[in-house]
């Protein structure tokens, strides 16, 4: 994936996460750090514990998807926390 599609998905996914948690995005920036940083580890483990093949690979649903569970994953755990 390049960069913008990081940057893209990172935000939307960002921004849907914390609307699941917290009721409500958390400004561009936070939500695109969260994104990302969601896409990498819910690439992780999908890959690793649940042998999906190229999880993260480019704009589609499936990218989504795990990109968006592994950011639920960083904002739950952040709350429990208290970081964010």
């Amino acid at each position: 994936m390049g960069l913008l599609t990081w940057l893209v998905i990172g935000a939307i996914v960002g921004w849907l996460a914390g609307i699941a948690i917290r009721g409500k995005g958390s400004g561009l920036l936070f939500n695109v750090v969260i994104g990302v940083i969601g896409a990498l580890i819910g690439g992780w483990v999908a890959g690793a514990v649940f042998n999906v093949h190229d999880p993260i690979s480019g704009f589609n649903l499936t990218t989504f998807v795990v990109a968006f569970l592994g950011a639920v994953v960083v904002l739950y755990a952040s709350k429990m926390l208290r970081i964010g």
